[in-house]
C-alpha cells in the first residue's frame, strides 16, 4: 500500500488528530492565522488598502515566510478578514438582542446596527476598502465570499422563521428571502461607504427597514410599533 493511500485511511487521520503532537501544531497555526487577520484589520483601519504583506507580517510580527505560509496571497487574507468581522459583528448583534422577545424587533435591530457607520457623509477608508474589496473578491472566490457572509443570514433567517411561527411575518420562503434581505443591506451599506449625505444612519436604517418589513409580510405595527 502506498504512503498516499495510507495517509486517505480513515483510522490514520484520527490517529493524527489524537496526536498532542499534532493538536499543539494545528493550536500554534490557528493562533498565528489570527494574529495575521487581527493584524490586517488594524491596518485597513488605519490604511484602508494602502499597505502591503511586508507591512502585514511586521504588524503581526510574524516572518514574512510565516504569512505565505498561511495564506497564498493577500487576497486570501483578505478573504479571511471578511469572514472574521461578519462573523464577529453577527454574533454582536445577536448577543445585543437577546432581551427583545419580538424576533421582527430583532430582525429591524439587526439592520439598524449594521448600517449605524453610515450617512451624514462619506464613510471611513475602511468602509470604502472593504465595500471596494468585497465586489472584487466576489469576483474571483464568490463561493468563499458566500460563505463569508453566512452568518448574518443564517441569523436573518432564524428570526423570519420564529417571526413566522408566530405569525407576525408572512414571508414567501424563509431562506431565499434572509439572503435577499442580507444583499439589500450590504448594497445600501456599500452605496452609502461612497456617496455624502444629510442624512443620519438611523434615517436611513429606518427607510430600508419599512422597504424590508413590507416584502416580508410585515405591518408597521409588528415590530413593536416601529
Amino acid at each position: 500500500m502506498s504512503e498516499s493511500n495510507v495517509a486517505a485511511v480513515p483510522w490514520a487521520e484520527h490517529a493524527a488528530d489524537r496526536s498532542p503532537m499534532v493538536q499543539r501544531w494545528r493550536t500554534r497555526n490557528m493562533q498565528q492565522t489570527r494574529t495575521m487577520v487581527e493584524a490586517a484589520q488594524r491596518l485597513i483601519t488605519e490604511k484602508g488598502g494602502q499597505w502591503t504583506t511586508q507591512e502585514l507580517a511586521k504588524e503581526a510580527g510574524v516572518a514574512l515566510q510565516t504569512f505565505y505560509r498561511h495564506f497564498g496571497g493577500k487576497d486570501q487574507l483578505l478573504l479571511a478578514v471578511l469572514e472574521d468581522m461578519i462573523e464577529r459583528q453577527s454574533a454582536v448583534y445577536e448577543a445585543t438582542t437577546n432581551d427583545l422577545a419580538n424576533p421582527v424587533e430583532r430582525l429591524r435591530q439587526f439592520i439598524v446596527s449594521a448600517l449605524e457607520s453610515v450617512g451624514s457623509g462619506r464613510g471611513s477608508a475602511a468602509a470604502r476598502f472593504i465595500t471596494a474589496e468585497h465586489w472584487r473578491l466576489l469576483q474571483l472566490f464568490p463561493e468563499d465570499v458566500s460563505r463569508a457572509t453566512r452568518p448574518f443570514v443564517d441569523m436573518v433567517a432564524r428570526e423570519l422563521e420564529a417571526a413566522r411561527r408566530a405569525e407576525l411575518l408572512d414571508p414567501v420562503d424563509v431562506e431565499h428571502d434572509a439572503e435577499f434581505l442580507t444583499k439589500l443591506v450590504m448594497s445600501v451599506f456599500h452605496h452609502y461607504a461612497f456617496v455624502s449625505t444629510g442624512e443620519t444612519a438611523e434615517a436611513i436604517a429606518d427607510r430600508l427597514w419599512k422597504f424590508c418589513l413590507t416584502g416580508i409580510g410585515g405591518r408597521a405595527d409588528t415590530a413593536g410599533g416601529t
